[in-house]
């Protein structure tokens, strides 16, 4: 017998028994895997293709890679690229068809002799993958940056994917490199905030460097924030440029590109109390959907993720697309409707102010709820979910009346570990407005749409097998349930 199978097997069962490892959320197969960024996102001979950042044992920082026909069910493919002689890690990247209909890797490799690499696939399942002869494409100093002949810095990190132009090859880099040394280390006004650089090519082989993408503005950004994992799309009439700031986490610009430049008209977040909503990534499908995904964090102590054998989470799909009014508008792709199962229904009922009412037959932490509520004067209404009993643990979602916005509390979700702290991101319902929520929890992961205007996520770690109640909540003044869904959901994870 191979003496490793016992080893997996417990492995297996140790995942499988973690009452706070999701269930249909992509995961990590095992292991500690931080960053856990998705990259290189491809639709390919009918598959979703996904990198993920992970460090397996025999090597540091490798893109593994996924694969899905569903968006739900993912297959593990081999991995795709490990460091070598150019590169000793392999960083956020993205992806893209070639004009001759190659599958092409961007990522970011580090050391002495990296900068902006690619790799190509030629075989149906993009199972190997070859590095670029002319790697680095773009070459960087030590420090992650270059200058040009008039001794502009421009930084060489964290490459977008690679878009076709007029016939030209067109990509982005994010601005951190340049941001710590010349903004924060030599306190260069000029060099603060966040922006991308912006590169051409004819041929993939050759790029040059044009300019700052974009200039970004302290009314919506601060000063020590970055855009790193650029990831820029044509959405509607507009395009949307989606990134990080490594200290508030993912958010995004909507805007016009012209002559080669963007021209933000919005900025939004999509994390706001903290960074954990982390590292996006989109991929446009066949159906000419807009979908991303985005690294969430680990809320446990490192002790705890070292002893549970695993850590890496992919937020579920969101479906990106604009609104009338331009702004964005997102929601999760009707494909994981198949894991529904045993449904609950309540409707129409009457929670009086600073009152509860329990959903009986609802309970549960895989669930998918659907919950329709209005209120013309209650400052705050929702729906409390992993709920003990007495209401030892409990987390709120909820809309708050006053403060216009979508939230998630979580000060109370767990006796133990986790946040303890309200997420929440601007939202506000129109006059007569029912506010309808789309709630997904997945053991540790609580990740909430309303009204296809916003989205607001967080982690938690209950510490009670009983903490599984559903219950429908008013503050400050009188609500109505009128509708009330529930599904279990099925695991779609292999472990």
């Amino acid at each position: 017998m191979d003496p490793n199978i016992p080893s997996e097997q417990s492995l297996r069962e140790t995942l499988v028994s973690d009452p706070h490892r999701p269930r249909y959320h992509v995961v990590s197969m095992g292991g500690k895997c931080v960053p856990f960024d998705p990259n290189g996102a491809l639709f390919w001979k009918g598959r979703y293709h996904l990198m993920l950042i992970v460090q397996p044992k025999k090597s540091f920082h490798c893109y593994a890679h996924i694969s899905s026909k569903d968006l739900v069910h993912w297959r593990h493919h081999p991995i795709a690229l490990e460091p070598g002689e150019i590169d000793t890690a392999i960083f956020s990247g993205g992806a893209c068809i070639d004009r001759e209909g190659i599958p092409t890797i961007t990522y970011w490799g580090l050391s002495e002799k990296g900068g902006i690499l690619l790799a190509t696939s030629t075989d149906d399942e993009l199972n190997h993958w070859t590095k670029h002869p002319a790697n680095p494409v773009i070459p960087m100093n030590k420090d992650g940056y270059d200058v040009t002949a008039e001794g502009e810095p421009f930084a060489v990190a964290d490459p977008s994917d690679i878009w076709i132009h007029n016939g030209r090859y067109y990509m982005l880099t994010g601005n951190l490199p340049v941001l710590r040394i010349f903004g924060r280390e030599q306190d260069m006004d000029e060099h603060k905030g966040d922006t991308a650089y912006l590169f051409v090519s004819d041929d993939l082989a050759k790029w040059e460097y044009l300019h700052p993408f974009y200039t970004s503005r302290r009314e919506w950004t601060e000063a020590d924030e970055d855009c790193m994992c650029p990831d820029f799309f044509p959405l509607g009439d507009r395009h949307m440029l989606l990134f990080i700031s490594h200290n508030h986490g993912c958010q995004y610009y909507i805007g016009r590109y012209e002559n080669d430049r963007f021209f933000p008209d919005t900025h939004g977040r999509m994390s706001w109390e903290d960074y954990h909503f982390f590292a996006p990534e989109s991929i446009l499908d066949d159906q000419g959907r807009r979908i991303m995904w985005a690294w969430i964090r680990d809320g446990r102590e490192e002790k705890t993720i070292e002893q549970s054998a695993w850590s890496g989470t992919l937020s579920l799909p969101r479906v990106l697309w604009l609104g009338d009014d331009r702004t964005l508008r997102l929601a999760p792709p009707v494909e994981l409707e198949q894991l529904r199962y045993h449904p609950g229904i309540v409707d129409c009922i009457a929670v009086e102010s600073d009152n509860e009412v329990t959903l009986d037959g609802m309970e549960g932490k895989d669930l998918e709820l659907f919950i329709e509520m209005e209120s013309g004067e209650a400052s705050a209404y929702g729906v409390q979910v992993c709920s003990s009993p007495g209401g030892e643990e409990r987390t709120l979602v909820f809309y708050d009346a006053v403060a216009k916005k979508l939230c998630i509390d979580t000060r109370n979700s767990s006796l133990g570990e986790g946040a303890k702290s309200v997420e929440g991101g601007p939202f506000e319902l129109a006059q007569g407005e029912m506010l309808k929520l789309r709630v997904f929890i997945d053991q540790s992961v609580v990740e909430v749409f309303a009204n296809d205007r916003q989205a607001v996520m967080r982690r938690i770690y209950p510490t009670r097998e009983d903490s599984v109640g559903v219950a429908v909540f008013s503050r400050g003044g009188a609500a109505t349930m009128r509708r009330a869904r529930s599904w279990k959901m099925a695991p779609s994870n292999p472990w």
